[in-house]
């Protein structure tokens, strides 16, 4: 086990579960690899923690937690990227934003695709414009 001092304290982690960008974050192409901190309250947020940098830290969410219809799915190159054979499962996330008004929004123009065999994830465009970076969370 490692350790990184970050901003939720001493964060314990092994090495070999790390979720690793190869291409890093759009954006922000230095930030290869992450552990995850699951949520400790009940519900669809959790947390993944920069090791590359302490300072860097992002809230994730399954999107068709709040969007029933929202699919993406990996072309041939992100396969490969992702290290994925066949009928290997890939996970959508997106980066959610909790600005200081509390008016919470998604990023469903820019998802991450995650394999969760070769724990490597890459972020991606979506160039059809039908999706907002800063998409509000629907009314309850």
């Amino acid at each position: 086990m490692e350790t990184v001092e970050t901003r939720f304290g001493a964060v314990e982690y092994d090495p070999k579960n790390l979720l690793h960008f190869p291409a890093g974050l759009i954006g922000l192409p230095n930030l290869h690899d992450f552990v995850v901190i699951p949520n400790k309250k009940e519900g669809p947020l959790f947390w993944i923690q920069s090791i590359d940098d302490p300072d860097m830290a992002f809230v994730l969410t399954d999107p068709t937690n709040f969007f029933l219809d929202y699919s993406v799915a990996p072309d041939a190159s992100e396969k490969t990227m992702l290290q994925m054979n066949g009928s290997d499962e890939c996970f959508v996330l997106t980066v959610v934003t909790v600005p200081p008004d509390q008016k919470i929004t998604i990023n469903l123009a820019a998802p991450i695709l995650y394999s969760p065999k070769s724990n490597r994830a890459i972020q991606v465009i979506l160039e059809d414009g039908m999706y907002q970076t800063k998409t509000p969370l629907p009314e309850v």
